[in-house]
């Protein structure tokens, strides 16, 4: 028998899914090379317009010059340098000044991310949209949602309804880099959640709340946060012959925990904390997947008692407790408090900055 006989074939399926995932990530690691390289010119094309072409005694002629630029370089190296990119290439350059900042933005979003941030006015919103996207790995479309939905000033604003957190709040909310990854409990939810997109009428109960919610519910996973997969609703657990109903059931993905969601109408009572933990120990024991962690709680309130919460020390138990608004005040008083938030929170995190570099704490 030849030694070419005594070799077994090689099994094609494993063979070709092994180097068809080389060959994925190989194209995947190159698609962000050339992402983050082709940013960085933009920039850099931006800055060398901004300050040559658009500065001091050019800046008449400057609009001019860009227009013949835009014709000469598209002409070369294709449409994305006409004219109207150019200005926003200059428009990413004075958005974004700092160039450590900009490596990193390189290589976490795309052209289109930067082009969807670029119309903002205000640089924590940009700053805030930026790390979100990166931390959350938005879609172009989710960061366009989230811009339209004004989460940033939604956030800013929400952390002047609480005091007594606001320091922390405002914090993450102008430098979310500065938190953790979202691998808690604690980082992934938030207090309020604004589900004005749900067109509630007056006088609804909780069947409307929840209907209203799985009708719009890829709204409401977005409010929600990424990495959340919903699973059931009315989910029925009987305990002691008696039926019980969870009014939400979702699973998370990067906490590889399920989330049972409670509606409540009105302002949070202690008794809620006795029922969800009720709900959590069924789930812990009829539920949980061997591979996961042990479940966790949210009860969504239209006020949150938030001295009965810290009172409970809910978050000891995996509960977390939080507002929900169905509406919005009009844009003019939403902007003034925007604006005063925003004040708020840099004089706050600038005296915090004056403690720590005593020592000391607020």
């Amino acid at each position: 028998m030849s030694g070419t006989e005594l070799l077994s074939p090689v099994p094609l399926e494993p063979l070709h899914d092994e180097l068809r995932d080389l060959i994925a990530a190989s194209r995947q690691r190159l698609a962000a090379a050339v992402n983050a390289e082709l940013t960085l010119l933009y920039w850099r094309i931006g800055q060398r317009l901004a300050s040559e072409v658009l500065g001091g005694a050019r800046a008449q002629y400057g609009a001019q010059l860009m227009d013949r630029l835009g014709e000469r370089l598209a002409g070369e190296f294709g449409r994305g340098f006409e004219a109207k990119n150019l200005r926003r290439m200059v428009q990413f350059a004075q958005a974004f000044t700092d160039g450590a900042i900009v490596a990193t933005l390189s290589r976490q979003l795309s052209w289109s991310h930067v082009v969807a941030l670029l119309p903002l006015k205000s640089a924590e919103a940009r700053q805030h949209y930026a790390e979100q996207a990166s931390l959350e790995r938005w879609s172009v479309r989710e960061l366009r949602q989230q811009i339209e939905r004004k989460a940033f000033e939604r956030r800013v604003i929400a952390s002047a309804q609480a005091p007594e957190a606001n320091a922390l709040v405002a914090a993450a909310a102008l430098s979310p880099s500065s938190a953790a990854a979202g691998t808690s409990p604690a980082q992934v939810f938030k207090d309020p959640y604004f589900l004005d997109f749900l067109g509630l009428r007056q006088g609804y109960d909780e069947a409307d709340l929840e209907t209203a919610i799985l009708r719009q519910l890829e709204a409401f996973i977005l409010e929600l946060g990424r990495g959340f997969a919903f699973v059931e609703r009315q989910k029925r657990m009987v305990i002691d012959g008696e039926d019980f109903y969870l009014d939400l059931l979702f699973f998370h993905r990067r906490l590889r925990r399920l989330v049972a969601i409670e509606l409540k109408l009105g302002r949070f009572k202690a008794a809620h904390k006795g029922q969800m933990e009720l709900y959590l120990k069924w789930l812990d024991k009829h539920e949980r997947q061997p591979d996961e962690e042990a479940p966790i709680g949210l009860i969504l309130c239209a006020e949150s008692s938030r001295e009965q919460v810290e009172l409970l020390q809910m978050h000891k138990d995996g509960i977390t407790v939080a507002e929900y608004w169905t509406e919005l005040p009009p844009k003019a008083e939403l902007e003034q408090r925007l604006h005063e938030a925003l004040v708020e929170a840099r004089e706050r995190l600038a005296r915090r900055g004056v403690l720590l570099a005593r020592g000391e704490d607020e």
